[in-house]
């Protein structure tokens, strides 16, 4: 399964590339029907595990007057979102739904680019409820959940287990164990995505919150990163490097290397996400049946993790507004959504599936997943997320370079970050 190829891309967020465009191959459907109704375009980053068209298939099938047309832009988060701003910017009317990284939705929504959307129409309650703010800006709802993610703590349970110890629930745990117990073990200690993209972005938010900070506001409108908070949280991330139980290759890793070092039994604890548990666990690897995983851990308890996943949300320039959200209720109806599970291999949004006793002997980090999402946040909202995620990624390698002390480092966060936030 490839969790972060599939829901992860939401995790590869970088610089908006507005460069020239094309075409993306397909046209959307022809016709124009009243009310609001008629085909539709659904535009997605490209859907790796085939799950998506059956599913449309489905749909289609009963909706011979509504049929929709999938567009698969590129797997690259980034180009994906630099063609779908292309055609937004241009006032085409091409797409009707659109399946966005959860940290793109204030943007868009910003922009005017999406839609409000009515919260009585879909059934929010029924959702894991932190997912529900992603979908949020200015107080008001402008898309609907459709899959989730949050990081997870992976450790190896055959070595702590033989040193008769627990896995970390405290970053004092972690780095005790991570000092003393990887060395013994021939074993680098710690390891996230720690090379500067959005990956870094996320691991740094989520070191912040979980030492009790935040980096801006919930709306977006005021730089809060000048805390002691987020001095404890960065220098979290630089002792490890100064300290060595974060290693030098470590900050050259993203999902994929950190994943392959884990698997290959070079590390004794990972912060990755879900999509890791199936391939450390699938023949050929070296920790098959020797790892754990946990909620990540803070600090002075459980820490907080940064909510991945993607939105689905209607175009301002649909010509079928009624149909495209038709549409996202089926997608986001608890049928569908255990097949995005089980089809899809992406984590759903529904919360009642991830109680479900079939699915919980077949995934079984269902639960811990669960926990991990409940306690999880957003990353920044901001109109202008693309650049707050560009300074807190060269912040964070300076910092992780030792070229800045943690104080440094947030001084001139809030410096930047004050030049992007919403208000100015």
């Amino acid at each position: 399964m490839r969790w972060m190829r599939a829901a992860g891309r939401a995790l590869l967020v970088v610089a908006v590339v507005l460069a020239g465009y094309a075409g993306f191959g397909a046209r959307a459907p022809d016709g124009v029907a009243a009310g609001g109704r008629g085909p539709m375009t659904l535009v997605t980053a490209g859907d790796l595990t085939g799950y998506l068209s059956p599913l449309l298939d489905d749909w289609n099938a009963g909706h011979s007057g509504e049929r929709v047309t999938l567009v698969e832009l590129p797997d690259s988060a980034d180009e994906t979102r630099a063609q779908m701003i292309s055609e937004l910017r241009s006032g085409s009317n091409r797409f009707d739904v659109l399946n966005i990284d959860v940290a793109w939705t204030s943007e868009f929504a910003a922009a005017g680019w999406i839609s409000p959307l009515d919260r009585g129409r879909f059934p929010l309650d029924a959702f894991l409820r932190p997912v529900v703010d992603t979908a949020t800006f200015d107080g008001r709802l402008y898309a609907v959940p459709y899959v989730t993610n949050a990081g997870l703590l992976y450790y190896r349970k055959d070595v702590l287990d033989e040193e008769g110890e627990q896995p970390p629930r405290t970053w004092a745990d972690l780095v005790r164990q991570a000092r003393t117990i990887a060395p013994k073990h021939g074993l680098d200690g710690y390891a996230g995505q720690f090379l500067p993209y959005e990956g870094l972005t996320v691991n740094v938010t989520e070191a912040v919150h979980s030492a009790g900070g935040s980096i801006l506001r919930d709306d977006g409108a005021r730089v809060t990163v000048d805390s002691d908070a987020a001095r404890a949280g960065l220098r979290f991330l630089a002792d490890g490097v100064r300290d060595g139980w974060i290693s030098q290759d470590a900050l050259g890793y993203k999902e994929e290397e950190s994943r392959r070092a884990f698997q290959d039994g070079r590390l004794l604890f990972l912060r990755n996400w879900p999509y890791v548990y199936a391939d450390a666990s699938a023949a050929g690897s070296k920790v098959a049946g020797r790892f754990g995983v946990v909620p990540l851990p803070g600090a002075d308890g459980p820490g907080t993790s940064v909510l991945g996943g993607s939105n689905l949300a209607v175009s301002s320039r649909s010509r079928h507004p009624a149909s495209a959200a038709d549409l996202i209720s089926y997608l986001t109806s608890e049928r569908v959504q255990r097949k995005v599970l089980t089809e899809g291999s992406l984590p759903p949004v529904r919360a009642a599936l991830y109680e479900d006793p079939q699915l919980l002997s077949a995934y079984p980090y269902l639960s811990t997943l669960r926990q991990s999402v409940l306690s999880a946040v957003p990353r920044p909202k901001s109109a202008r997320y693309d650049q707050v995620s560009l300074a807190v990624q060269a912040v964070a390698q300076d910092l992780m370079a030792r070229r800045e002390t943690p104080d440094q480092a947030v001084a001139r966060l809030a410096r930047e970050l004050g030049g992007v936030s919403r208000t100015d």
